[in-house]
């Protein structure tokens, strides 16, 4: 078990802090709205109302020993940058931000942040990817191109060898097939693949896109 802190709980913040909570981690709210801190106080380990934009609340707090920071402060940039600026001066290490702008991004890229977040942009990726290849239900972007996607099986290819469905871009790589409960990491081509069938696959995003061709067709 971890312990977090999330800083801004708006719509974003209260949505990480909830499913860190999920997975069975320790999470402290904190915001200067007392209305979004009633919201969030009975889901989260502690919920606090507080201004983040001073250095000895933050200390106060033992912000410190959190193992990570997650900074959603929403539309003011001047006090999300603050945010951060005092949390590197009480020793916090790792602090994942949530970026508002492009001016908002660089000037916390100049501050050496653990990780700068876009989820309007990151969302807008995510939506337009699906609508672009429905089969795919998750993906994960890797370095130069490189994706691991998470595919599912329709009634288009409903009786199709899984080398038939391969064969369309040999340098894709399958990780895995599940079906059901059953996972195999090892595939015999000759496997005919079901309705519901879940391929995880690892490649470049030309060699995806010539494998979605076989979903459309």
């Amino acid at each position: 078990m971890a312990q977090f802190a999330v800083i801004g709980l708006g719509s974003f913040g209260a949505t990480v802090a909830t499913q860190l909570i999920e997975l069975g981690h320790d999470v402290i709210g904190i915001d200067s709205e007392k209305k979004y801190v009633e919201n969030i106080s009975e889901q989260v380990t502690h919920a606090v109302i507080a201004d983040a934009t001073d250095e000895h609340v933050l200390d106060e707090l033992n912000i410190k020993n959190c193992d990570a920071v997650v900074v959603a402060i929403g539309e003011n940039i001047e006090a999300s940058i603050l945010c951060v600026l005092h949390l590197k001066n009480i020793g916090v290490e790792k602090i994942w931000v949530k970026a508002k702008s492009k001016s908002h991004h660089m000037i916390l890229s100049h501050l050496g942040i653990s990780k700068i977040i876009h989820p309007e942009e990151d969302m807008g990726v995510r939506i337009a990817q699906s609508l672009c290849y429905p089969m795919v239900s998750r993906y994960m972007a890797l370095e130069d191109n490189h994706y691991i996607v998470k595919i599912e099986i329709d009634e288009k290819l409903q009786g199709t060898r899984f080398h038939q469905l391969m064969d369309q871009a040999p340098d894709v790589k399958t990780l895995l097939h599940k079906r059901g409960k059953d996972v195999l990491y090892s595939i015999d081509p000759n496997l005919i693949l079901q309705v519901g069938d879940i391929l995880v696959v690892e490649g470049l995003v030309e060699t995806l896109r010539r494998l979605s061709a076989r979903f459309k067709s």
